[in-house]
C-alpha cells in the first residue's frame, strides 16, 4: 500500500449501512461533526447545521441538476442493453459520449420512441461515442430516461427485498436549476427551504457554481499509486457576482463553507494561488488526494463516500487522512447511512 493510498477504507463493514432511500424530510439525516483542531467527532442531525455556522459563514452550492440520462436500449439480437449518456459532442445534441456495456463500434441500439443509437468508437476513457437517429436534448430524456441511480443503491433494495419511494423527486437538490450532471450533487440532497431560512437567519451566507458530475466523480481510484490515477475533466462555472461574493467574503474575514465534492473542485478550479476565486467556465480535472493545499473552503460538507472514489480521496485531503478513518470507523460503529442516500458530515 502507498503512502497515499487509502486501501484501509475498504475493510470496513459499510454494505449493510448503504442508505437505499433518503431521509425523510432530507435534514432529519445524520450529521457527524469533524473537528480538524482536537480531532472531536460530534453526532448531530443535519437540522442542527445553524449549531455550527453563522455570520461568518458563506456556503458555496453546486446547482447542477440531474437529468434523465439512463436510456433503455435493445439490440439487434433483440438482448437488451442501455446506455449512460455522459455528455452532448455538440449543439445538435446527435453525437453523445456515454457508458454501455458489451458493445462494439458498429452496432446499433434501438432506444424509446425509436431513436437509433449508431456507436461510433470507443473512447480511450473506457466510454464510447454515439450518433443518435434524431436530437437526444432535455425534453427527449424528460419524456424517455430514466434517473442514472447508482448500482449499490438499486443492489442494496435488491438484497433487502423493499421498495422504495419515487426517485425522480429525491435524487435530485432542491435547488438544482441547471441540467448536464449524470450523478447527483449528494451533499446538498440534506437541504431543505426551511433549513435555508434558518440559515439566512442566523446570518450565513450562499453563493452557487456549477459543475456537471460526470464520469470523473465516480470513476474508481484503481491505481496502486494514487498520483497515477487519470481524472476525467467535467464541466464548470463560477458567475461573476458568485466569484465577487465570495472573495468579498474572504477579503472580510469570513470563513468558506464548500457544500460537496464538486463545489469544492470547482472553487480549487478557479483559484489562483493565494485563493482568489476568478469567474467564467472551463473545465474541472483535478484529483485532489492528501498532500494537497486547499486555497479557498475553510469548511466542507459531504456525505459519506465509497471506497476507491475520487470524493473520498478529497475528504482525506481534507480532514486528514487518520482523522477521516477515526471518522468512518466512528461512523460504522454508530451505524450511519452510506453512500448517495445517506448521511453527512460536516469537517470544520
Amino acid at each position: 500500500m502507498t503512502e497515499a493510498s487509502l486501501k484501509e477504507f475498504s475493510s470496513l463493514e459499510i454494505d449493510p449501512l448503504i442508505a437505499d432511500r433518503p431521509a425523510e424530510p432530507r435534514d432529519a439525516s445524520r450529521l457527524l461533526a469533524v473537528r480538524r483542531s482536537d480531532g472531536a467527532l460530534l453526532h448531530r442531525r443535519f437540522a442542527d447545521l445553524p449549531e455550527f455556522l453563522g455570520p461568518k459563514d458563506l456556503l458555496v452550492l453546486n446547482r447542477s441538476k440531474v437529468w434523465k440520462a439512463r436510456l433503455e436500449a435493445v439490440k439487434a439480437t433483440g438482448g437488451k442493453s442501455e446506455i449512460l449518456l455522459m455528455a452532448p459532442c455538440g449543439a445538435d445534441n446527435l453525437v453523445w459520449t456515454g457508458l454501455c456495456r458489451k458493445i462494439t463500434p458498429g452496432q446499433v441500439l434501438t432506444c424509446p420512441a425509436g431513436r437509433q443509437a449508431e456507436c461510433l468508437a470507443r473512447n480511450p476513457d473506457g466510454s464510447y461515442t454515439f450518433r443518435f437517429s434524431a436530437p437526444v436534448d432535455e425534453a427527449y430524456l424528460a419524456a424517455n430516461g430514466a434517473v442514472p441511480l447508482p448500482q449499490y443503491i438499486l443492489k442494496a433494495r435488491a438484497r433487502r427485498g423493499v421498495e422504495a419511494p419515487p426517485d425522480e423527486p429525491n435524487y435530485q437538490t432542491v435547488y438544482a436549476a441547471e441540467a448536464g450532471s449524470i450523478a447527483a450533487h449528494t451533499a446538498g440532497f440534506h437541504f431543505t427551504p426551511d433549513l435555508f431560512s434558518r440559515l439566512a437567519a442566523a446570518g450565513v451566507k450562499t453563493a452557487f457554481v456549477t459543475l456537471h458530475i460526470g464520469w470523473g466523480t465516480f470513476r474508481p481510484v484503481r491505481s496502486e499509486d494514487p498520483a497515477a490515477h487519470v481524472m476525467m475533466e467535467e464541466a464548470c462555472s463560477v458567475p461573476a457576482a458568485a466569484a465577487a461574493a465570495i472573495n468579498e467574503h474572504k477579503s472580510a474575514g469570513g470563513r468558506i463553507v464548500a457544500v460537496g465534492t464538486s463545489s469544492m473542485r470547482t472553487l480549487e478550479t478557479f483559484s489562483d494561488e493565494n485563493g482568489v476565486v476568478a469567474s467564467g467556465s472551463g473545465k474541472a480535472g483535478l484529483f485532489i488526494r492528501p498532500g494537497y493545499n486547499f486555497k479557498v473552503a475553510g469548511a466542507f460538507i459531504t456525505n459519506l463516500h465509497v471506497p476507491e472514489s475520487a470524493p473520498l480521496y478529497m475528504t482525506a485531503a481534507f480532514a486528514g487522512r487518520e482523522l477521516l478513518l477515526k471518522a468512518y470507523t466512528e461512523a460504522v460503529k454508530e451505524k450511519y447511512r452510506f453512500y448517495s442516500y445517506g448521511d453527512s458530515m460536516l469537517v470544520l
